[in-house]
């Protein structure tokens, strides 16, 4: 398997960890300061990713899909990774240590909102990961070793297109809540 494979799995464990070690070290252990500095240091991850990944490529690797994938890891990382945390932290505290209130589903206007938000963090993700992309391919300044990471951008291109449309759909066609009589 690609070294680089390996990495990103590694770093996508290392994120959920990190989160679940930060998550039990403030409300099984009621150490709230442990708990923000193991959920603070989720960037390290990253860092670490965007480190060897272009250590690969300095030494002369071609550019490969899990490089493509590499940038847009961080991207996503870094457009939705506060929100994850958060997401995790509520039903942490609710499903696991009973605190906190029960995260509620949204429909109508507030969850074509939450849609609209998710569809510009997606655009955040892809400003950041397309651009991570777009500098690889300046910097090697070959087409041939980096046909790989152009590829994976048209394709990201267009599902973010699609998320769009899925997205903003709610706008006009609002999700509505399910009865139990239905």
């Amino acid at each position: 398997m690609n070294g680089i494979i390996v990495l990103i799995i590694l770093c996508e464990v290392g994120f959920w960890v990190f989160i679940a070690a930060g998550l039990i070290a403030r409300y099984v252990f009621k150490l709230p300061k442990v708990g923000i500095i193991l959920l603070g240091a989720t960037p390290l991850i990253d860092l670490t990713l965007l480190a060897a990944t272009g250590f690969d490529l300095a030494r002369g690797s071609t550019a490969t899909n899990a490089h493509a994938i590499a940038a847009i890891y961080i991207g996503v990382s870094l457009a939705y990774g506060k929100s994850m945390i958060r997401w995790a932290d509520q039903r942490f505290a609710y499903y696991i240590t009973k605190q906190g209130e029960k995260p509620k589903k949204l429909y109508g206007k507030e969850h074509a909102r939450k849609e609209a938000k998710g569809w510009l963090q997606h655009l955040l993700a892809y400003i950041i990961g397309a651009g991570l992309l777009l500098a690889v391919i300046y910097w090697i300044h070959d087409a041939s070793r980096t046909e790989a990471l152009s590829n994976v951008l048209r394709i990201w291109s267009i599902i973010l297109g699609i998320d769009f449309i899925i997205s903003f759909s709610y706008t006009l066609y609002p999700k509505k809540e399910k009865h139990a009589g239905s």
